[in-house]
């Protein structure tokens, strides 16, 4: 019933504002007869008269005024959910750009090892199938768990560990007090890949990346430095305005992000209000 009547909204309009319209017509002609075929009601007409126009017209503004207002909240409305339709449709297309770098990557690494190394190559397409399995399905939700991030992370680390044969000093410390506490999923991915491509791939030795995860139930603190050849020169990616973009759109006034670069040292950090 109420289905009905909201897709019937208009023609119920149309016929409460006639029923209103014709009885304060017909009360102002008899107010007006009343007094002598006057033109105007007098302050000696009948007050029972007077009081029923003046109620009228009270109740016409009204219904005017509220349709008015119900109109303007309804354009409103509209303009919203334009707003959040073009910000989730944004927000996929970004989703859709992580990692494809390190993919292609790892298929090289892959492609070069399935005839030197069948054994090796088999543990790199399993934890690769693992992060592509995670990054295809969880990464379309619009939460996942910390500790499900975290894993992410680590396998990602793991993955880099096996397909290098250089020493390279990762750490990647977690104090986390609620691990359940959800966040927008492959957050921290961006920062840590951008730490393996522009550090530890260039650099032929003492490379290092560090990271730091703190969180509990009311904030999220992610921290990652890495050293970097300064001569050499990577080309300028889409990761960090791509990280950048979703933070806005999924914590608007929630973050804090920032970059310093020092001594051939990068750093970035990220605090999330949760």
């Amino acid at each position: 019933m109420i289905n009905w009547i909201y897709k019937y909204k208009r023609l119920f309009l149309i016929i409460g504002g006639i029923s209103i319209l014709i009885p304060l017509f017909y009360i102002t002609y008899i107010a007006i007869a009343a007094e002598g075929n006057s033109t105007t009601i007098t302050v000696n007409a009948n007050p029972i008269l007077v009081y029923t126009v003046v109620g009228y017209y009270i109740l016409l503004v009204t219904l005017i005024v509220m349709y008015a207002t119900y109109w303007v909240f309804k354009q409103i409305r509209q303009v919203i959910n334009l707003k959040n339709e073009k910000a989730q449709t944004e927000l996929r297309h970004l989703k859709s750009q992580v990692n494809p770098h390190f993919f292609f990557n790892m298929l090289n690494n892959l492609y070069g090892l399935v005839d030197t190394n069948s054994e090796k190559a088999k543990q790199l397409i399993l934890k690769l199938s693992d992060l592509m399995r995670y990054s295809i399905y969880e990464g379309q939700n619009d939460e996942v768990t910390l500790q499900e991030e975290i894993d992410f992370i680590s396998n990602y680390i793991a993955l880099h560990k096996m397909r290098y044969h250089k020493h390279i000093d990762i750490s990647f410390i977690t104090d986390v007090d609620n691990n359940t506490v959800k966040v927008m999923p492959l957050l921290f991915i961006i920062l840590v890949e951008n730490a393996f491509k522009h550090g530890v791939e260039v650099l032929r030795e003492a490379a290092f990346v560090r990271i730091k995860l703190k969180a509990n139930n009311d904030q999220v603190y992610f921290e990652i430095e890495n050293n970097f050849d300064n001569e050499h020169k990577t080309e300028k990616g889409i990761g960090l305005n791509n990280l950048k973009r979703r933070l806005e759109l999924v914590y608007p006034k929630k973050h804090k992000f920032s970059t310093k670069v020092q001594n051939n040292i990068f750093k970035a950090t990220l605090e999330i209000q949760l």
